[in-house]
């Protein structure tokens, strides 16, 4: 007989079975029972949001085991190691369990509380990890003490990289000739995008127009909207690479004649270290008008950062960048982890209210305020007007007047 898990999968359990699967009332075992719970919470519409909320407040013992068992199946572990769904308590167990990979730990440390923070750091495994030392030192939530630990942790962790190129200066410069030009180390820490980018008018204009908010938010770092763990997707990950690769030893010709060896005291020229950093920790070193320079200047990844960015003058800039398509702001006009002032500012542009998507999305987004959304509504079609009338998450005040206009739309419709 297939257990209860496997006919929930195949969707062959009736309504009421699949509620009381949904509040982890069915009489199974406790892993199974978690198990059930998580791929309902993944996969359906139904009744996904009833089995996450029990699974936050599920029996800490069951899910500590569930936790810490290398055996647990794969979507369990996955589930509670999500920063969306991560509660603190088992946070220890899973740090140490094997089957969490290093990228899902760096996931975590990106965004992680000051809690969860002292926590990590508790660990020889963390500890050993470079990439998830280095997605620690990114956090703005990183204390003073707790940053100069980690610095010292990867400082240790790279003198054996620095001392074997060290070691290997002398045969890589003379085996190239050259450091090799596509090797570009970062910019300094502070240093701000103008010198990449020169110049601009319309960043120029922006600077001027709102110097004066500029001037009140002073040195203000950046703080997501909705917090920083948000951010991350399914896919992301943080650059890794910490160090340059061995440059590639050219073929010698028969004749050539050997290289000469340096004399004693001579200066080597040693190739740089290429160090590479991931878009959020580009954003976290930079301040207010560095961040304006960017959401104007930057690509797609960076523009859907800083949208989030909680302070409102940096945001705003995102919708007046050259290079900002209809299909970002598409997505704007639906997110709820934006301020309110960016969803005011998308209908004051006549470039995105000619695009239909962007109207229906933010009458949709319950963090439209409520003024602005009774005002788009005239302009949806029926068939919007009657899925925002179904939509509980938006006020009742806007599916109301949805379900009243969607009537009103259908009668004038069955009269013609």
């Amino acid at each position: 007989m297939p257990s209860m898990i496997d006919q929930i999968r195949a969707s062959k359990l009736p309504s009421n079975m699949m509620q009381f699967a949904a509040r982890g009332a069915l009489q199974v075992p406790a892993a199974e029972n978690i198990e059930i719970l998580v791929y309902l919470a993944r996969h359906n519409q139904v009744f996904g949001d009833l089995a996450r909320m029990t699974l936050a407040g599920w029996d800490e013992k069951a899910s500590l085991a569930a936790a810490a068992d290398p055996k647990s199946p794969r979507e369990v572990l996955d589930y509670f190691i999500s920063p969306d769904n991560l509660r603190p308590k088992l946070l220890p167990a899973l740090i140490e369990n094997p089957s969490i990979s290093e990228g899902q730990l760096i996931k975590v440390a990106i965004g992680a509380s000051k809690e969860s923070i002292e926590a990590m750091l508790k660990s020889a495994r963390v500890r050993s990890f470079i990439g998830v030392l280095q997605a620690l030192q990114s956090n703005p939530y990183l204390e003073k003490g707790k940053a100069e630990e980690v610095r010292t942790l990867l400082s240790g962790a790279s003198k054996p990289a620095a001392s074997a190129a060290e070691e290997a200066a002398p045969v890589a410069e003379h085996a190239t000739g050259e450091v090799a030009a596509a090797e570009i180390a970062t910019p300094e820490i502070g240093a701000s995008p103008a010198d990449e980018w020169g110049d601009d008018e319309a960043l120029s204009a922006y600077l001027k127009d709102h110097a004066h908010d500029i001037a009140a938010e002073g040195e203000k770092p950046f703080q997501a909207i909705g917090g920083i763990v948000e951010l991350l997707g399914e896919n992301y990950f943080p650059v890794l690479d910490t160090e340059a690769p061995a440059p590639e030893t050219p073929p010698v010709a028969v004749d050539a004649k050997p290289a000469p060896t340096p004399k004693a005291g001579a200066f080597v020229k040693k190739p740089q270290v290429v160090v590479r950093e991931n878009a959020l920790q580009k954003i976290n070193r930079l301040d207010v008008k560095g961040r304006i320079q960017l959401a104007l200047k930057g690509n797609k990844e960076e523009r859907s950062l800083l949208i989030r960015d909680g302070t409102k003058v940096v945001a705003l800039a995102v919708l007046e960048a050259p290079k900002l398509s209809d299909g970002e702001v598409e997505k704007f006009a639906s997110q709820k982890n934006v301020l309110e002032s960016v969803l005011r500012q998308i209908p004051l542009k006549r470039r995105f209210m000619k695009n239909y998507k962007v109207v229906r999305n933010l009458v949709a987004n319950p963090r439209t305020p409520l003024d602005l959304g009774l005002g788009l509504m005239k302009n949806l079609l029926s068939q919007d007007l009657k899925n925002i009338s179904a939509n509980k998450e938006v006020s009742e005040t806007i599916r109301k007047l949805a379900l009243k206009m969607y009537k009103q739309k259908e009668e004038q419709a069955n009269k013609k």
